[in-house]
């Protein structure tokens, strides 16, 4: 094959696949010697060179293995490669492969950047990235880290790119300031290491990123009874990120998929009812920024749409509902969905307009069952804010308090906000519950949105996938920015003694956002909606939620 047509392939074939090492077992640094991915396999202390079109690797190291276990990071800068290894950091050229101290730091060094003679190292415990001078070894300056967890680092121009284990997140940052620009949240979980690559072709750089994890799996053993155990296997790959940075609108787009998801109810009361004229209201998923709705058809039986408060909800009719009667009925929606991610600073909102009369009616009031009245909630609201007036410190910290007073619990009712607040348990809607009653009581309008995750599995392309629960988080309103998300429950929380905020005005792919502020799903009789106290839809019917991840969306 010649360079040309193979330097066409990489940019052709290499921007679009997920890289998959057949011996790796745990990836960490990644870099790009022109088209040669380089990288350390951190268990094994392999120094690998993958083919990026046919995932094919060799061995750089034979000979020193034991030098590069316990590697975290690494970077190449022209004949020179660095690395990270406990506290210090290390260079050697890249024929010989011979280490070489450069430094050392009081904790753990994770990961390394280099630019020219300027050398970037990721400190978790000094949440800091500390710049140094190669040829001095000197401390130049050093910045504050953009998140919580093990940080990564690569160097593109005058970009500082931060990879994040526990936010999983990639931030960009100028690399002469360590001023944060944006951020964008990386497609999969446990993004341990970053790389540029530049491609003549386009004069574009493409980032990748790789990805180390442990999945749960189901082995066969003869010699033990049962002879089915659970067991775990790791798992590394390296995969594109794209990104999408608009700055007027103070968000970022990032990898996505174009899913198929089915909502399906099924007749099956646990009591046979009549029920006279009929009307079974869903919610269809919503039309955003970062999701796009393509194709919606009927499952089972036909529908009109209806649009409430700007939601388009699907409506099936029925004469009556008698005894022993039986359907079938949903919708399937094809979708369009990113990843989002906004940058809005304490800064941002120093200033804001009052609200309008509309959003205090309908999102400061208790409208839920959100006991907002309690003493118990009341002295919540005030705890959580302390002295604080910034509005977007507030709802950080509300969001911190809730998480420090709760842990997590699936239930199968959701309780009221004081009786969570007095058990210190409580589901995700428990927890939307708590966080609505806390915010609006502090003068932030929010509301409830989701209701379904796809399983996060990009990989699994063409196979149905039913996700394990429902899912809720919420949405607060920021005068001249409008609705921004927050994750409900912190099913991300880290060992560092702070919580992650990748949720925090941000998603992820997988949330699918359906009937954003109206109820998902409602049912009339006669005209009358119907309560729990007449007949819940759990009662009278079973819900069946399917996924098909169709192909992984194209770069922007």
């Amino acid at each position: 094959m010649s360079s040309a047509l193979h330097s066409l392939t990489v940019s052709q074939i290499f921007g679009q696949k997920t890289i998959r090492p057949l011996t790796a077992a745990t990836i960490y640094g990644i870099a790009f010697i022109k088209d040669r991915l380089i990288a350390i396999d951190t268990i094994k202390g392999h120094l690998l060179e993958i083919d990026p079109i046919s995932d094919n690797s060799k061995i750089l190291n034979p000979h020193q293995v034991k030098e590069f276990q316990d590697v975290t990071g690494l970077a190449v800068w022209e004949d020179t490669l660095w690395i990270s290894r406990g506290n210090g950091i290390y260079l050697c050229n890249f024929t010989s492969l011979g280490l070489e101290h450069f430094v050392t730091l009081p904790y753990a060094a994770d990961g390394v950047g280099v630019w020219e003679s300027t050398i970037y190292v990721s400190c978790q415990r000094l949440a800091s990235i500390i710049v140094f001078d190669r040829d001095t070894r000197k401390e130049i300056t050093r910045f504050h880290t953009p998140g919580v967890g093990i940080e990564n680092l690569a160097v593109s121009q005058e970009t500082l790119w931060v990879c994040d284990r526990s936010e999983q997140t990639v931030y960009s940052m100028d690399r002469a300031t360590g001023e944060f620009r944006f951020s964008v949240i990386t497609p999969f979980a446990s993004p341990t290491g970053i790389a540029v690559h530049s491609q003549d072709a386009t004069g574009k750089d493409l980032l990748y990123v790789s990805y180390s994890t442990e999945e749960p799996y189901i082995r066969d053993n003869p010699n033990a009874d049962p002879s089915h155990e659970l067991t775990y296997r790791d798992i590394t790959f390296i995969h594109p990120l794209y990104y999408h940075y608009e700055p007027d609108k103070r968000y970022a787009l990032s990898n996505g998929y174009l899913v198929e998801m089915s909502y399906v109810e099924e007749i099956s009361p646990l009591e046979e009812v009549y029920l006279p004229n009929v009307e079974w209201r869903i919610a269809l998923p919503s039309e955003t920024e970062r999701q796009k709705v393509k194709q919606v058809e009927p499952i089972g039986l036909p529908f009109t749409e209806e649009i409430i408060d700007g939601q388009r909800v699907a409506v099936f009719k029925f004469d009556s509902l008698t005894p022993g009667e039986r359907h079938i009925f949903g919708w399937k929606v094809l979708l369009e969905v990113r990843g989002i991610k906004y940058r809005i600073t304490p800064k941002d909102v120093e200033i804001l307009p009052e609200l309008t009369p509309e959003l205090q009616s309908r999102y400061l009031v208790d409208d839920d069952d959100l006991a907002m009245n309690t003493a118990i909630v009341n002295r919540a609201a005030r705890e959580a804010v302390g002295s604080e007036t910034n509005m977007l410190r507030k709802i950080y910290s509300i969001r911190n308090y809730v998480y420090d007073e709760l842990s997590y619990g699936i239930k199968p009712y959701i309780d009221t906000p004081d009786i969570v607040l007095e058990r210190g348990v409580g589901s995700c809607g428990e927890y939307v519950g708590v966080l609505l009653a806390l915010c609006r009581l502090n003068g932030i309008p929010c509301r409830t949105v989701g209701r379904y995750k796809c399983p996060p599995y990009g990989e699994q392309q063409g196979v149905p996938l039913q996700p394990d629960f429902n899912h809720v988080w919420l949405e607060f309103y920021i005068p001249n920015f409008g609705w921004v998300p927050m994750e409900s429950n912190p099913d991300d929380i880290g060992d560092t003694g702070h919580y992650p905020t990748r949720f925090f005005m941000g998603l992820c792919w997988y949330h699918i956002e359906i009937g954003r502020g109206v109820t998902f799903e409602t049912l009339t009789s006669n005209g009358d909606r119907l309560t729990k106290e007449d007949i819940s839809i759990g009662e009278l019917a079973i819900n069946h939620i399917r996924f098909i991840i169709l192909k992984e969306l194209p770069p922007f």
